[in-house]
């Protein structure tokens, strides 16, 4: 199964753009106490397959770690779980920080919620 991914520049336009998407943080919780993409949400991988049915279904969710091997991994494992709207950040937070894109502490960082 493919996995869908996107870059930090095509993510970050979207965003900008204010499309809906649902930007997850699965990194944790010591990697997010150093800060988070703005407008993520935490959720610790090892939580995903407790609280997969709180993701939501009406928009896309991109998913990213540190590097984005475990967000890869993260997005296989929820397609195959059937979502097909998840997509990973490659490269992750590193990728996301050399292309220059903010990093704020997590207090700051937070969306709506799950």
């Amino acid at each position: 199964m493919l996995v869908k991914e996107i870059d930090a520049t095509e993510l970050a336009s979207r965003l900008q753009a204010g499309e809906p998407i649902a930007l997850i943080d699965i990194r944790s919780d010591a990697e997010v106490a150093q800060g988070m993409i703005p407008g993520s949400e935490h959720l610790a991988m090892h939580l995903i397959p407790l609280r997969q049915q709180d993701l939501p279904r009406d928009r896309e969710i991109v998913l990213y770690c540190r590097s984005g091997a475990r967000s890869y991994h993260a997005c296989n494992f929820l397609q195959q779980q059937g979502l097909d709207n998840v997509v990973n950040l490659r490269g992750g937070i590193i990728a996301w920080a050399r292309s220059g894109y903010d990093i704020v502490p997590p207090q700051q960082a937070r969306a709506s919620g799950l």
